[in-house]
């Protein structure tokens, strides 16, 4: 789960570098604006499955996502982490419709779901 949330983390924070390391250059956006701005949200989401246009940030994130959701979000760096952890825990309790497509599309087979299913409990919880 952990890995699907990494996706909106990363349309919001990164491109990925050529040195295997996601660009720091997003990390100083105020997400927990973007949380709270229904419109723009709804506009990334939308991006991610394909269902509108993208930003360049979100283009980007369409050919990094296989792999940060491959890898566990391992070369995100502390914020990014933390950010995840944050946009995660958004839409798994106020976006669930949108969760479930996102889980649908870039998860159809339940392999990320299931490694990070304790770790969604634990947000979900707290």
């Amino acid at each position: 789960m952990k890995s699907v949330s990494a996706l909106i983390l990363l349309a919001v924070l990164a491109i990925a570098s050529a040195q295997n390391r996601y660009t720091s250059k997003y990390d100083n956006v105020d997400v927990d604006k973007i949380l709270k701005n229904d419109r723009v949200l709804s506009n990334y989401i939308k991006c991610l499955l394909d269902e509108g246009p993208c930003t360049p940030e979100g283009r980007e994130l369409k050919k990094t996502l296989p792999d940060a959701l491959a890898n566990g979000c391992d070369i995100c760096n502390p914020k990014q982490k933390d950010t995840t952890e944050k946009v995660m825990k958004h839409l798994v309790t106020k976006k669930a419709k949108e969760w479930e497509g996102l889980t649908k599309k870039y998860d159809p087979q339940g392999l990320y779901k299931q490694r990070y299913e304790q770790h969604l409990t634990k947000l979900t919880v707290n």
